[in-house]
């Protein structure tokens, strides 16, 4: 079966089964030559990992175009250093469920892989369970000029259960994050967010809401949400090289009343936050922002 119980009860719930079917007919296991050659181009990626206490991470990798190489058309292989603070160290010491969110800011195109990982031979390598394009819609547009010196005493992380009055600022501010699941017999998934800078809510230090708009009708995000609250959340300054990791729970808000509070949303999402990482240089790239998506609802 294409889509697993939790990606049904929302397509059903929403009224899109019909449209989530025709557009699944892209799905495939393997990596189309157009997949691998667009990956293979890619200087950054975001990979959803879980834990041992099925806690669910979003983190970025990133380097020059060729980092990401297809090693067959089952496996892609990520050489990439990564932080030891970074929680997918631990979590794909052993094969693990992973996935795999690489877009193109310009473009707008964007490819996901969903399947299981491994980090050996200090790479890491993912077996493909599932390969699509998906929607463009949200995603602002910017262009990789170069990379950050980073010196490791900068580097180092901080641990917190509540966001901290900076963070929260980043977060208030952002226009685009990324969103790692996990379903427990289907495995990880990673999207995108994005809207114009404020569509993403602080509740207070340990919860945000963010609007839910129309997409590409699958609901993997909130089908697998469904199944399994678990949740993480990645902020990325595209200024400063910040970001933040943070692991929670999640939760739909269906309510008229909530989601008229949103402009432009079908639902909200609400998040309530466990642990967050806040690496000062987690994104080593140089990125200069053009123009929001012309997609993107006012808030």
């Amino acid at each position: 079966m294409r889509f697993h119980s939790g990606e049904i009860a929302v397509q059903e719930r929403a009224g899109v089964r019909d449209i989530a079917e025709d557009v699944g007919e892209g799905i495939v296991d393997h990596l189309p030559a157009g997949a691998s050659e667009f990956l293979e181009r890619r200087q950054m990626a975001v990979l959803g990992t879980g834990d041992s206490r099925g806690n669910v991470w979003a983190s970025v990798v990133t380097g020059d175009p060729g980092f990401i190489e297809t090693v067959d058309e089952r496996t892609l292989k990520i050489a990439t250093p990564i932080s030891s603070s970074d929680p997918i160290v631990r979590n794909l010491a052993t094969e693990g469920h992973a996935a795999l969110f690489a877009p193109d800011f310009v473009s707008s195109r964007r490819v996901r892989v969903n399947g299981r990982g491994v980090i050996k031979d200090g790479a890491i390598y993912i077996a493909t369970d599932e390969v699509y394009g998906n929607c463009r819609r949200y995603l602002q547009e910017r262009i990789f000029t170069g990379k950050r010196e980073i010196h490791s005493a900068n580097q180092k992380a901080r641990v917190a259960t509540t966001l901290s009055a900076s963070a929260q600022e980043r977060i208030s501010r952002a226009d685009t994050f990324f969103i790692a699941t996990d379903n427990p017999e289907r495995g990880a998934d990673v999207s995108h967010k994005g809207g114009n800078p404020g569509f993403v809510r602080i509740l207070d230090e340990r919860h945000i809401a963010y609007p839910d708009y129309n997409g590409n009708s699958m609901f993997n995000t909130l089908g697998n949400l469904t199944v399994n609250p678990h949740a993480g959340l990645l902020f990325i300054d595209f200024d400063s090289g910040r970001t933040l990791q943070l692991t929670g729970r999640a939760s739909i808000d269906w309510s008229l009343d909530r989601i008229r509070k949103f402009p432009g949303a079908e639902r909200v999402i609400d998040f309530e936050l466990d642990q967050v990482i806040d690496t000062p240089m987690g994104f080593p790239l140089v990125a200069k922002f053009r123009q929001f998506s012309r997609n993107n609802p006012k808030t």
